[in-house]
């Protein structure tokens, strides 16, 4: 059974107070009507009603004044004003102090039974659509970062901590090792959550684009710019701001940056007029900022203004007791989008997983992982289709293995030298025709290369 909704009435009529107060009491809704405008804000407290209803024109306090004092106490509760001189000037002031809607006497039952109806459904949909938000936002919460080793336990203890407090972090590691997955962690689970998270790669842009895009620019700043135009930081007002690859930033955007950080305000290009906004900076690097310092090319106060708290993720290979953890996860990915049903990988393709070397880090486990099921049909990743993507040492294939095994990687390895050395003679050396046909990037083939120790030279 739905649980009543309890509605607050006020109304200086007794009668009518009675009238309304019949017609919901027999619809189902719990009243508690009030013929003393005062008696009822004082007995008001937020959480314990879902509806006022109230009229405009009482002695002593009039309803606007209800309105106000029951809206300081409780934001989200939907109020209905009742005036029998129902004015565009007054429902305009009663709507601006936050009334859901305004009814005019004399009315029927048929129209206060609506009117409350669509009242009350319009907070559930509040509701509704907070909790929604709410489970978004989970998706960047601590449980969306997979792993459970030592290293990457002490990184979310400093996650937690740092999330509360509103100040710069900048977070280092390898590339590929979820820089950008810690900083959305960050900020959701921060006081700045409800507004947003803008992200940009440094590195991605050319100068002139960069300085444009984080800044804005006034209309007429340079050729093009035929119109105002508002920056990322701008964007972020309120909000969180992440600066990936930092160190990639010109030395004149690191000026306007510094001042940002020093004063909360910046100049679109163009302009003379300062813009103010309150944004928190998140930035990350894969590169040492110190060294940067060092050599001039990265400004040694905005690398301190920047490196309040400073994040370092450890890479792929420190973390190997999270490599089964996170494979499991990219195969549910994968499974979920393409309706696939593969369990895992085979012990030996595990094996080799666990001894691989991963310089790509996560983003190149995810990406090994959708290619092996893209060229797998069977439940589980086999050793043979793995080794197509990354480099599996002879003896980690080896270990444990019977001769029958042994003989069969041996000829595994085999086949693959003579596959390799027939691509490249085909492309008459060329590793990236060598590539593409064979359906893997460079690194690894050259990798390949390297491990059968086969010269491209030989074939071109």
């Amino acid at each position: 059974m739905a649980e009543q909704k309890r509605i607050m009435l006020v109304d200086n009529e007794e009668g009518l107070c009675r009238m309304i107060e019949a017609v919901l009491l027999d619809n189902g809704y719990l009243v508690k009507a009030y013929t003393r405008s005062f008696e009822a804000v004082e007995g008001f407290k937020a959480g314990e009603w879902d509806l006022l209803i109230t009229d405009v024109k009482m002695p002593v306090m009039d309803g606007i004044e209800v309105l106000q004092k029951v809206k300081a106490k409780d934001p989200a509760l939907p109020v209905i004003m009742i005036t029998a001189y129902a004015t565009v000037d007054m429902s305009i002031q009663a709507l601006r102090k936050g009334a859901y809607d305004m009814m005019t006497k004399p009315f029927e039952p048929d129209e206060l039974l609506y009117r409350v109806k669509n009242a009350l459904q319009h907070t559930q949909l509040l509701e509704e659509n907070r909790e929604l938000r709410e489970e978004l936002v989970g998706k960047f919460r601590f449980d969306n970062i997979i792993g459970a080793s030592e290293g990457l336990k002490s990184v979310l203890e400093k996650v937690e901590k740092v999330a509360v407090r509103d100040t710069s972090v900048l977070i280092t590691g390898e590339s590929g090792t979820g820089k950008e997955l810690v900083a959305q962690a960050i900020h959701y689970n921060s006081l700045r959550k409800e507004r947003r998270f803008v992200a940009i790669n440094c590195g991605a842009l050319p100068e002139s684009i960069l300085e444009s895009e984080l800044f804005g620019y006034k209309k007429g700043a340079f050729t093009g710019a035929k119109e105002n135009k508002a920056g990322l930081l701008e964007a972020a007002d309120g909000g969180t701001l992440f600066l990936d690859e930092v160190g990639n930033l010109p030395m004149n955007v690191q000026k306007t940056l510094l001042r940002f950080l020093q004063e909360q305000e910046f100049n679109r290009l163009g302009d003379t007029i300062p813009t103010k906004v309150d944004v928190r900076l998140l930035s990350a690097t894969n590169s040492d900022l110190k060294v940067a310092v060092k050599s001039g090319t990265f400004r040694e106060d905005l690398y301190y203004r920047l490196n309040v708290v400073n994040i370092l993720l450890p890479p792929l290979r420190e973390r190997q007791a999270d490599i089964p953890l996170l494979a499991a996860h990219f195969i549910t990915q994968q499974n979920k989008k393409f309706g696939t049903r593969v369990k895992g990988l085979t012990p030996e393709a595990m094996e080799a997983a666990l001894q691989f070397g991963w310089p790509g880090n996560i983003r190149q486990l995810k990406n090994v992982i959708e290619a092996s099921m893209a060229m797998e049909g069977d439940e589980y990743l086999t050793l043979p289709v793995l080794a197509q993507f990354i480099e599996v040492p002879l003896a980690a294939s080896e270990s444990g293995a019977g001769d029958e095994e042994g003989d069969y990687t041996r000829a595994l390895s085999r086949f693959e030298s003579e596959y390799l050395q027939g691509l490249l003679r085909k492309h008459r050396g060329n590793v990236e025709g060598a590539a593409r046909e064979a359906g893997m990037n460079m690194a690894t083939l050259y990798r390949k290369i390297k491990k059968y120790t086969i010269k491209k030279e030989d074939y071109s």
